[in-house]
């Protein structure tokens, strides 16, 4: 699928250059289109075909079918891992201080269990893997990091962290909603062992649809912290056994009840729209969008806040200029959609976006601050 077609696919081009996809992704005809379809066919039949997303999901990340839970969003994910971990006597967490709320808070509710939360200090937005080595010791049960951080996008060696947290007994947990969409992921190459993923940025799809995979030999090894009907197997096709709980022996155990059935019809259309296109592709034409407008920046004359190197890039990039909130109103009101996040304007382009919409940005943002 080429490029051009995929951008007809995106209503909003008409009205905006849309560089906000850290933030949430416009509506693509696609995925529109699926959930219209769910909902003519509740309308009509009484109910909808369910969608296969995990499935979906699953390729995207080099996982198998049975390592995916559907979660609502990312938090509830990386809530459940929080909860379900061993902790050992004076056990501790390895977190960072970039780390947006979702992958904070669940490990600091730790403490009224005794585990100490560690901060790595980021170096001029980077997060230094001998600085993480020197957190982590083998009483260290998890590091919990995100693959991009959300405010100025430094992209982490997350191969380099499970090496780390792997050596002394320890999990690595990860964040993947700032990147999944945008990026590779191979959860086995990389050494992941729990991710947490929502759908509304990157991925391009509608909120109320996540996901959460767990490394498939560690299926069993951890209870859920809390179970419903879907974490279950059935007595029989009509009936459930009411006296003992039979979880089933694939990620699903982690889904406690039924979730939003059009959010995730909504992330097949859009998980699929990204398969099609090609993961490997859309990095590619990513990463050139922002080393242009970094490029761009460096000729204004504004300051990078997001780390330039190459092996730290990702989809998003973070500038500082005087008057940020005047400077954001206008590009606003020109109909440039970006955010204000880390002290900075944010700017995240996704593959569909244009080499010539970066230009225009560069091209408007000059005007205003000369």
């Amino acid at each position: 699928m080429i490029i051009r077609e995929v951008r007809e696919s995106f209503p909003v081009v008409k009205n905006y250059v849309y560089f906000n996809h850290a933030a949430h992704s416009p509506a693509s005809k696609v995925v529109a289109e699926a959930i219209q379809k769910y909902i003519d066919s509740w309308e009509k039949e009484g109910t909808g075909k369910d969608a296969m997303a995990e499935k979906s999901f699953a390729k995207l990340i080099g996982a198998k079918d049975v390592e995916i839970a559907r979660m609502p969003n990312t938090s509830e994910g990386l809530n459940i891992v929080a909860n379900m971990l061993h902790y050992r006597k004076d056990s501790n967490v390895v977190i960072n201080d970039m780390e947006y709320p979702s992958n904070v808070y669940p490990w600091l509710m730790q403490r009224s269990r005794g585990v100490k939360v560690r901060y790595v200090h980021n170096v001029d937005g980077k997060l230094l893997l001998e600085d993480v080595e020197k957190m982590v010791d083998d009483k260290t049960v998890a590091v919990a990091v995100s693959h991009v951080q959300w405010e100025k996008g430094f992209r982490c060696d997350l191969r380099g962290l499970s090496e780390i947290a792997h050596k002394h007994g320890a999990m690595l947990v990860v964040d993947a909603i700032q990147s999944a969409g945008a990026l590779q992921i191979d959860v086995k190459r990389e050494g992941i062992d729990f991710l947490a993923c929502g759908c509304y940025k990157w991925l391009l799809g509608p909120s109320g649809a996540g996901f959460l995979y767990v490394r498939r030999d560690l299926i069993n090894e951890f209870y859920p912290p809390f179970v419903g009907w879907v974490s279950v197997k059935m007595k029989s096709s009509q009936s459930f056994d009411l006296f003992r709980i039979a979880l089933h022996k694939t990620a699903r155990k982690f889904q406690a009840g039924s979730l939003s059935s059009l959010s995730f019809v909504g992330a097949e259309a859009a998980l699929n729209l990204i398969l099609r296109t090609g993961v490997e592709r859309i990095e590619k034409r990513v990463l050139t969008l922002t080393s242009r407008l970094i490029e761009g920046l460096e000729d204004v004359g504004v300051k990078i806040q997001s780390p330039v190197e190459p092996e730290y890039r990702s989809g998003i990039v973070n500038f500082k200029v005087n008057n940020e909130q005047e400077v954001l109103s206008k590009l606003v009101k020109d109909k440039f959609i970006v955010s204000l996040r880390g002290g900075g304007i944010r700017v995240s382009p996704h593959f569909y976006n244009t080499i010539d919409e970066v230009d225009s940005f560069v091209s408007k943002l000059k005007s205003l601050i000369k």
